[in-house]
């Protein structure tokens, strides 16, 4: 299945969660680590229509790493392609990750 996302919604693909800290601290499973999600942008709608009718362009592209809310619902988790997505909005992004 592909899925092409409406308006201004993502389709991103979540990146392995690193269970060290920067520091080198060890995190045990019973760490909540789920308020955040790393993930890389797969897909993106076209954008919002704004009030004169015309699309808003949308601040992140296809390949960007971001960081991102973690969806309150699993409905947002997807399968696709056999690959594990969230379908998230662009509001829910909170920073794109500069490599």
């Amino acid at each position: 299945m592909k899925l092409q996302p409406l308006s201004n919604r993502l389709l991103v693909a979540p990146l392995e969660e690193q269970a060290v800290t920067a520091s080198g601290i060890i995190l045990p499973d019973t760490v909540d680590k789920t308020k955040h999600i790393q993930g890389e942008i797969v897909a993106v709608g076209p954008g919002k229509m704004n009030e004169k009718g015309e699309r808003t362009a949308l601040s992140v592209k296809v390949g960007d790493r971001v960081l991102f809310k973690k969806p309150w619902s699993e409905d947002d988790k997807m399968k696709v392609e056999n690959k594990e997505m969230y379908l998230v909005d662009e509001d829910d992004v909170l920073g794109v990750i500069e490599k």
